[in-house]
């Protein structure tokens, strides 16, 4: 059980706060949004894994049916490696707070899964009722974008399948081509890097384990990190300050761009728009992408080290 041991050693150091705040004060993150979701990425999938793995060693302790399962094709030599002969009575709670864990988990990704889905239902059929009847004989399908009679300034995508955006006329009264380009190139960033599936993965483990600082700083950083990444692939096509006036354009009445911003994040993207930071060096960005995705080989390595020293 010293490799399980060794495992939630990680998951603590980890998930603690130092590790997280850290990253949260950073700057770097802001000159390069994409790469701080990635490495935020790595740091709850190292997470993760620990627990994973901590929880099957855990049950291979406790149940021999799981052990026989878990290292049937391996030599005894490897077994023996792993002391799993007898488990002590904190093994047996731990194993079982690892399977509680797990199981919440899974209820609130799908929980979350279950609402967004709901609500994208909700959403598409109020849009129907909104949206203009086609002439007879044309399709039934709108094509990527729909445009709604309304003189609030509004601009979304909405996922799905297939994915869709939704524009008001407010919004096309109030934005010249190239700022209307850059909101649709912002909106098609959020869909082409799938922002919606880490927003849901981040609010389902901040929700499921809110005094877990990690997850909490995950929550925020991604909610911030996503609109940065979308506003730097619509100032990259249309250039910094088109994308900025869009935005002020857009938010200058509810000083908002969506539900999930706030009038802080609003200035700041505005003032990062109009004096973009320097961006990493192409060497600091493969260092710091490297690094980050080997973190999550940790568990694997400390998982299957004493295998592979047996096995030696």
């Amino acid at each position: 059980m010293t490799v399980c041991l060794l495992l939630l050693s990680v998951v603590a150091l980890t998930a603690a706060v130092p590790a997280p705040r850290a990253l949260t004060r950073a700057r770097w993150p802001e000159r390069e949004p994409v790469v701080a979701l990635w490495v935020w990425q790595c740091l709850v999938a190292t997470v993760l894994l620990c627990c994973l793995a901590a929880l099957v060693l855990g049950a291979a302790a406790v149940f021999h049916t799981v052990r026989d399962q878990v290292f049937a094709p391996a030599p005894p030599a490897v077994t023996a490696a792993y002391d799993l002969s007898t488990a002590p009575v904190w093994a047996v709670a731990l194993t079982v707070l690892l399977a509680c864990g797990a199981a919440w988990t899974t209820a609130m990704l799908a929980r979350e899964l279950a609402e967004a889905r709901r609500r994208l239902g909700h959403t598409r059929a109020h849009l129907r009722e909104r949206a203009p009847d086609l002439p007879a004989g044309l399709p039934a399908a709108r094509g990527p974008m729909l445009v709604l009679e309304d003189e609030y300034p509004d601009a979304w995508w909405m996922p799905g399948h297939p994915p869709q955006l939704v524009v008001t006329t407010g919004a096309l009264q109030r934005l010249t081509d190239h700022q209307l380009d850059a909101v649709l190139t912002h909106e098609r960033g959020h869909a082409r890097a799938h922002h919606d599936w880490l927003l849901h993965l981040s609010t389902a483990l901040a929700t499921g384990f809110p005094r877990v600082p990690l997850f909490a700083h995950f929550c925020d950083q991604t909610h911030r990190l996503v609109e940065l990444a979308a506003d730097d692939t619509a100032s990259r096509r249309c250039g910094h300050l088109t994308t900025a006036l869009a935005l002020i354009e857009l938010n200058q009445h509810r000083g908002v761009l969506s539900c999930a911003s706030s009038r802080r994040l609003l200035g700041e993207r505005v003032d990062r728009l109009l004096e973009p930071p320097p961006r990493l060096l192409r060497r600091q960005r493969a260092l710091t992408t490297t690094v980050a995705a080997l973190v999550p080989l940790l568990p694997l390595l400390i998982t299957f080290a004493p295998g592979l020293t047996a096995l030696s």
